[in-house]
């Protein structure tokens, strides 16, 4: 007797076009940065464009911002690789809602809005706090043993901290 398998029929079309929302699992990281991208005041991107009245119409800015945030989450940086996982990925698919800007639109977008991308941080730490996503306080770790440089030579002040994060603030504003 012959083994029989489950159907697969590769050029069956849908009858009715599927939601891109349920192809994934409900609590992806996905949906937390859409959610999350569309509690902030995105006014300095959205209203670069209110001035421009030529051309053809741009992306959106909260579709193009979650695209840059999640894929910042994820470990993907370039704009050649986003633009690819645009194409071939479900979530950066759902995150367009099957939009596909090109490299090109997406490097410009980085470009264009970068301060205003920048200013984005503080409200996603003050909307975490909020939502009670993190806390302020102490981090515990689960009893494993960790290598550290733990020596009172080591430790930082206050004053120190300060100054190491305005050095590491001017470094992330060379370019690469």
């Amino acid at each position: 007797m012959a083994k029989s398998y489950r159907p697969y029929f590769p050029e069956q079309d849908y009858l009715l076009p599927p939601s891109l929302r349920e192809w994934l699992p409900e609590n992806h990281l996905a949906y937390f940065i859409s959610d999350m991208i569309d509690q902030l005041d995105l006014s300095a991107i959205e209203s670069y464009y209110e001035r421009e009245e030529r051309g053809y119409p741009p992306y959106h800015p909260r579709m193009m911002t979650k695209l840059l945030v999640y894929g910042y989450c994820v470990g993907v940086f370039a704009s050649r690789k986003l633009e690819k996982r645009v194409l071939e990925d479900v979530a950066f698919r759902v995150l367009a809602a099957s939009n596909e800007p090109d490299f090109r639109t997406i490097a410009e977008f980085r470009r264009i809005h970068l301060k205003a991308l920048e200013g984005l941080f503080g409200q996603v730490l003050k909307l975490a706090l909020k939502l009670g996503a993190m806390k302020l306080g102490r981090v515990a770790i689960n009893g494993s043993k960790v290598k550290a440089n733990a020596s009172k030579h080591k430790a930082m002040s206050y004053q120190r901290m300060q100054e190491d994060e305005k050095r590491l603030k001017e470094e992330a504003q060379q370019p690469r």
